[in-house]
């Protein structure tokens, strides 16, 4: 059992609440999903005895847990919410018991209600009364087992495998020598260009993962009996049903969302494969073959900004430095955010409250430890918004701070829903948001706040498309293969006697990667990421990182902006402000192909919207792909 999203970020209230809540279709739905690939008898044969102890379950019943099941939350998840800000902002073993007593009172209740909440399966009810018991049952991502001995073994393996994960250590020099940390090792992994010291961090970290394999095996045959209890064929069909489909229809519609960017990606990766040859030699990166992992300047080869100083093309200046200018300029942290309002409220959207302005964290304290990560915060579920960053004065954090805004105000925007329905319309949308508000810091949005005089040529947009096509195209298909890999262990289909080798199969297929040492399944490189031990679910990363240009895209068009899209930015423009304000105010009341509507005027998922944005990139990388195949023919 974990609610696994309040630890990234805290959107609202069901995401501090139900890790992956997403968006149900109603009765219809609801007996769809339960009964699809079977199972449904069985958990309605395991219910019965609930059932009929209770006596037959009628609608007002149903209607008044629902009503009951909100309340209880709304105050749990406030106590919890005030124990975990003051646990991320003053850091003891006082305020981390605190946290984590208020944490496993909210967890135990909702375990409570999303079991409660079957007794009113096959009942014909009301839309909202339907949607409300659905999203309750799907709130767990791990639902344990009935029997309590196993519930309570489920318990202690994913709090083990969290702690195991957050304490792991690399040690090169065996017990006696100085251990290393994964924050230690990531700048090494960003920095270093010495393949044999990247090698060696690499495997170092990768290290940790072994012991996790069989407590792994356990946990996935644990979750499954769980999932099975409540109606669905596995896990991961419990995770695919979040998405207003099918589980299989989901599946689908990931594979072919990935065929659309494909293309895009294999120029990026093309033109990365033979950069990193020149530099590293055809010995350790052949031209055509995968490339090595531990080359590409991130743990996890999951994002590669960190080696843009090797594929940064020759005229890659924009002409100015943000970050220089605001030092220049003696910003500090707080004008960093109402640069962040400003450009909220230029869309229409109402300040900020004052509260945010007294009680959010915006420079870490020299007194005391806090949890520097940023993150969005709202304590009560309507106003009480806040942010928690310790801002550097950068180009860097200048763009994270109109992200985080993005969840305060997509936060501000849902609170007047009832509980259960103040959160995003799907677990992508809210990281979506906030990245479609960061793609609108452009140079023209720079020069419209008087923090640039001249908006460089378009030729200059190279170098910066590069950068962000290294971050945001480069992850697709490790946001894609995370759970791909899962959904097959969950199925059976992958076994923990070839766990690792269906993980780099999957990573070569869909990456073009290849580990910088022989594997075999001693090794659980799987476990080497973060989300896998925690078992958080990823197919959300991915869907807003495509969904985030989809939403850019709409909103430039209702701009009235005809120009390349990465030029884009609606800044000032109110007649976008609305229409943003008004998908973000549906929250999760409704399913989320409406919400997609109510915004781009499209009710599916388009990943056109990225190729259209990188475009001036793809035929850049295309012309560099070709000019180095000619040069390589004519030399062979």
């Amino acid at each position: 059992m974990k609610l696994s999203y309040r630890a990234v970020r805290r959107p609202g209230v069901v995401a501090a609440l139900l890790s992956l809540i997403l968006l149900c279709n109603g009765a219809a739905f609801a007996q769809q999903t339960v009964a699809s690939k079977g199972g449904a008898a069985t958990a309605r044969k395991k219910a019965g005895t609930r059932r009929t102890a209770a006596g037959k379950a009628t609608v007002a019943e149903a209607r008044e847990f629902v009503a009951h099941a909100e309340q209880r939350l709304t105050e749990l998840n406030l106590q919890s919410s005030r124990a975990s800000w003051v646990q991320a902002n003053f850091i003891t073993d006082d305020t981390e018991a605190l946290a984590a007593a208020a944490d496993n009172e909210l967890t135990a209740a909702v375990t409570q209600l999303a079991e409660q909440a079957t007794r009113f399966d096959g009942l014909k009810l009301p839309y909202d009364t339907a949607r409300k018991l659905q999203l309750l049952k799907l709130a767990l991502t791990v639902p344990a087992p009935s029997n309590p001995a196993e519930r309570n073994e489920l318990t202690k393996i994913t709090a083990s495998l969290s702690s195991d994960y957050g304490k792991g250590k690399y040690c090169p020099d065996g017990a006696g020598g100085k251990c290393l940390t994964l924050q230690e090792m990531e700048p090494i992994m960003a920095e270093s260009r010495d393949p044999e010291e990247l090698k060696r961090i690499w495997l170092g970290w990768h290290s940790i993962a072994p012991p996790f394999k069989q407590k792994y095996a356990r946990f996935v045959v644990l979750g499954n009996k769980g999932a099975r209890e409540m109606g669905f064929k596995d896990l991961g069909a419990l995770w695919r049903s979040n998405y207003d489909m099918p589980p299989d229809g989901f599946a689908a519609e990931m594979e072919r969302l990935w065929l659309q960017v494909k293309p895009l990606y294999e120029s990026l990766y093309t033109y990365t494969r033979w950069k990193l040859s020149e530099k590293y030699g055809k010995q350790l990166v052949a031209e055509n073959g995968p490339i090595p992992a531990h080359l590409l300047g991130n743990m996890w080869s999951q994002t590669w900004s960190n080696i843009y100083p090797l594929l940064k093309p020759e005229r890659s200046d924009p002409g100015y430095d943000l970050t220089k200018i605001l030092v220049q300029k003696k910003t500090d942290a707080r004008q960093m955010v109402r640069y962040g309002e400003g450009f909220f409220t230029s869309l229409g959207l109402e300040p900020l409250p004052q509260t945010f302005w007294e009680r959010s964290l915006f420079v870490k304290p020299q007194d005391r430890e806090v949890v520097c990560h940023a993150s969005a915060w709202n304590l009560d579920s309507q106003k009480d918004v806040r942010l928690k960053m310790c801002i550097k004065i950068t180009a860097e954090d200048f763009s994270v701070v109109h992200h985080e805004l993005g969840h305060n105000y997509y936060q501000m925007a849902y609170a007047p829903q009832p509980t259960l329905y103040q959160n995003s319309a799907n677990d992508g949308f809210h990281e979506a948001i906030g990245d479609a508000v960061a793609l609108s810091v452009t140079p023209e949005y720079l020069k419209q706040i008087n923090l640039i005089d001249k908006v460089p040529d378009e030729s200059a947009d190279i170098g910066l498309l590069l950068r962000l096509a290294l971050d945001k195209v480069a992850f697709l298909p490790f946001g894609y293969l995370v759970d791909q890999w899962r959904w097959k262990v969950f199925s059976g289909e992958v076994t923990p006697e070839n766990y690792n080798k269906a993980w780099w199969e999957l990573r070569t297929k869909y990456q073009g990667i290849a580990p910088p040492a022989p594997r075999s399944e001693a090794d659980f490189d799987a476990g080497a990421k973060y989300h896998v031990p925690a078992n958080t679910p990823y197919a959300r990363y991915f869907l807003a990182a495509i969904l985030q240009f989809q939403f850019h895209r709409a909103l430039c068009r209702e701009a009235g902006f005809t120009g390349p899209l990465n030029r884009c930015s609606i800044y000032g423009n109110k007649q976008a402000g609305a229409k943003l304000k008004q998908m973000l105010a549906i929250g999760q009341s409704r399913p989320w192909p409406e919400a997609l509507k109510a915004l781009t005027g499209e009710d599916k998922m388009d990943a056109t919207a990225i190729i259209d944005y990188f475009a001036p990139l793809k035929r850049w990388l295309d012309e560099q792909n070709a000019q180095h195949a000619r040069r390589t023919t004519s030399v062979r």
